[in-house]
């Protein structure tokens, strides 16, 4: 499939591409990616691996009777890095995350570095969030992705807790999409799972 395309944009490259298939020049002129194209051939291989198969979100959701609020996978300069940040009552943070395969993949993985702050039965717990989250992208542009994250908040203290994640997202339209969270919460003060449910906006 990728040699198809390669050769593809090799054939739209050459000078008569236009004359060959007896193309209106009205055509190319209405067309800015038979323009691009014709002054200079992509490589696609390389923009299959770099352009993101995810896109930045905002969101707003529902989650143990409190609202959420939060940015996700919003991408920093055209680094693999990526910065997530949620406002919820009794569970709110930012996250930095790293990508180790190119951002174009449909199987990532990504470190994760933050702070959170967690309220459970009148206690407080807060301090680094670190862990790992992988994703897997069913379709492209934020169409359909899942993703799983696990990570310990205030690690190696006595009030180490670990949080297991489980995201799913699925695109209503181009820009809007429907997003379900499963947590799991496992501190010295309780276990307790969520379930959240949130529309996402993809600019």
């Amino acid at each position: 499939m990728r040699t198809l395309i390669v050769g593809f944009v090799l054939l739209i490259g050459s000078p008569g591409f236009a004359a060959d298939l007896d193309l209106d020049p009205k055509v190319i002129q209405n067309s800015p990616v038979l323009q691009r194209w014709q002054k200079q051939v992509p490589n696609v291989t390389e923009a299959i691996k770099t352009d993101p198969s995810f896109r930045p979100r905002v969101r707003v959701g529902y989650s143990a009777s409190e609202l959420n609020l939060g940015v996700e996978d919003l991408r920093i300069d055209r680094t693999n890095f990526t910065a997530s940040a949620n406002y919820q009552r009794s569970n709110w943070g930012a996250d930095l995350h790293y990508y180790v395969r190119p951002l174009g993949s449909y199987i990532n993985v990504a470190p994760v570095v933050g702070y959170r702050h967690l309220e459970a039965q009148g206690q407080t717990i807060d301090g680094a969030n670190l862990g790992v989250r992988a994703l897997f992208v069913l379709s492209r542009g934020g169409g359909a992705d899942i993703s799983l994250t696990q990570s310990w908040v205030a690690p190696f203290s006595a009030n180490q807790t670990g949080l297991t994640t489980l995201s799913i997202g699925y695109a209503l339209t181009h820009n809007l999409r429907i997003s379900t969270d499963f947590q799991k919460q496992n501190s010295p003060i309780q276990k307790e799972s969520r379930i959240g449910i949130g529309l996402e906006w993809m600019p």
